[in-house]
């Protein structure tokens, strides 16, 4: 390109060159991701950031085979277990309160074309059936300050649960 000007999937941020990522294999590890944003768990939003790769694909395989699969995902951070469920072939749908952390999200979603939706907003609010339709997995590291209440909400529906499976 020309002087001075970004190439393809590349951005200028405070005088730095980042490359945005547009392959899965080209996705750095979630503690680049955390620090290139600047992020770090709020106490507030009752955040917890897991950044061990391999546990988190152990999470997502807990509900079997994701591949074609939709998956819900509430307050996922800088993408984590996002991540390791897009990397399993799921189409995932996350709701996240924290702007901060929806930079890092759109980076997924360039990495992993027509898999991931991004909702920013609060997770309490949204109706997750109506965004992923029946017989959706559902998989969290839930946030603190909401766990209990989605989980109520969730267990106490009408039975049979709208959901496939709750990870």
């Amino acid at each position: 390109g020309r002087k001075g000007c970004p190439e393809q999937g590349q951005k200028r941020r405070a005088g730095l060159r980042l490359t945005l990522p547009m392959r899965p294999s080209d996705l750095p590890p979630l503690r680049d991701v955390i620090a290139r944003h600047g992020l770090q768990a709020t106490k507030a939003l009752g955040q917890n950031f897991l950044l061990d790769e391999q546990l988190l694909a152990r999470i997502a395989a807990i509900p079997g085979d994701l591949d074609g699969e939709r998956v819900f995902e509430v307050g996922p951070g800088p993408g984590g277990l996002t991540r390791a469920a897009l990397r399993a072939g799921a189409h995932v749908t996350v709701v996240e309160m924290d702007r901060r952390c929806i930079p890092a999200l759109e980076e997924l979603a360039a990495a992993f074309p027509g898999q991931l939706r991004i909702i920013e907003g609060d997770a309490t609010q949204v109706d997750a059936r109506a965004l992923v339709g029946d017989g959706a997995h559902i998989i969290a590291n839930l946030p603190y300050n909401v766990g209990t209440h989605l989980l109520v909400g969730w267990l106490s529906a009408q039975w049979q649960p709208w959901w496939k499976s709750l990870t």
